[in-house]
């Protein structure tokens, strides 16, 4: 990890569990994210940070995906089997199959191993303010549900209903469906979307965008997000 190079002290107190199991890199981590506020708990193989997660019930989920007894994909999805808590995944070389594996299984991000302290920190404060987003109340009673089809989605309460059924969303999926609803029937470019959801900066790897994408379809319909070639992605009114 190179010398960070935002300021500490504004996480405000978040539990952060890191599962790593290299000793250095969990140790080397561990203060790192402890100077900049945060309380961290860690685990050096994926049964251990499952049993630990369940325990303690961490406000964020940092892992590395090669680990024993447990892989990070497989805890992964096992986490998302019970919690929508933000994951980030870390991967030692960028492997395209780890990170869509990841992606896949329902982490929020990834970085690549060695990765700098300020990009890590800053991932991890843009998934914690996205886990405790709440839209700014600019609506009217009468233009804070919005229908769309078989679709509902009330923007005050968080709530999105299909064919009248709850339907459980990330806090990033939920992020992502409000920027389309928010812009039915317009094309909304990737790094759009990479900048207002996931607060990165254009850098070329789009793909965290369409594994979420994906993810969202399965839920909401596969129809309801159209693929513009060349461009990006449209929502059907």
């Amino acid at each position: 990890m190179s010398s960070p190079h935002i300021s500490p002290g504004t996480a405000h107190e978040a539990h952060l569990l890191l599962v790593e199991d290299d000793e250095v890199i969990r140790s080397t981590v561990r203060m790192l994210l402890e100077r900049y506020g945060f309380t961290v708990s860690t685990a050096a193989d994926g049964l251990t940070g499952l049993e630990i997660f369940r325990e303690r019930n961490p406000d964020l989920l940092l892992l590395d995906v090669m680990l024993p007894h447990l892989d990070g994909i497989g805890l992964c999805r096992r986490i998302r089997e019970f919690s929508l808590a933000p994951i980030l995944m870390m991967s030692a070389r960028g492997d395209s199959l780890d990170v869509v594996s990841g992606l896949e299984a329902g982490a929020d991000d990834y970085v690549v191993k060695p990765c700098e302290s300020a990009v890590l920190v800053a991932r991890i404060r843009s998934l914690l303010r996205r886990a405790s987003f709440t839209p700014v109340p600019d609506t009217t009673p009468e233009t804070a549900v919005l229908v769309f089809g078989e679709l509902t989605i009330d923007t005050r309460g968080m709530d999105v209903l299909r064919d009248g059924e709850p339907v459980a969303l990330t806090p990033t999926e939920l992020r992502m469906l409000l920027e389309f609803a928010a812009s039915p029937g317009v094309v909304l470019e990737r790094r759009t979307l990479l900048s207002r959801v996931w607060d990165h900066a254009w850098h070329g790897d789009t793909r965290v965008v369409d594994l979420h994408v994906q993810r969202l379809r399965t839920k909401i319909g596969s129809d309801r997000i159209e693929t513009v070639r060349g461009f990006g992605y449209k929502f059907r009114r």
